[in-house]
């Protein structure tokens, strides 16, 4: 069954969470993982708000697990921490 990782961040460092998109977009490619939303409108409803929202459907829920604990998305990750305040969750879809 694919799966969504699903981003909500507040950006804290402009230049260093940049860096950590880089790195990032890379890694979510080769793990089978595309974007169907990175950044742009929304409407919060509910919880914390947070301005930047992305979401990437991966293959499954391992591929975008495997994503995250590679090497290459670690690297990235390093310039995103003290840069942003985020929240990350891996969902299983129903398609």
């Amino acid at each position: 069954m694919p799966a969504l990782w699903i981003a909500h961040v507040t950006v804290t460092d402009d230049a260093a969470y940049a860096e950590y998109a880089k790195g990032a977009t890379k890694a979510i490619a080769d793990h089978g993982g595309r974007f169907i939303a990175r950044g742009g409108r929304y409407v919060q409803l509910e919880g914390t708000d947070r301005p930047r929202n992305v979401v990437a459907k991966f293959p499954d829920v391992e591929s975008a697990e495997a994503c995250y604990r590679s090497d290459a998305y670690q690297a990235a990750l390093s310039h995103a921490r003290g840069a942003s305040e985020r929240d990350l969750v891996i969902v299983e879809t129903s398609e």
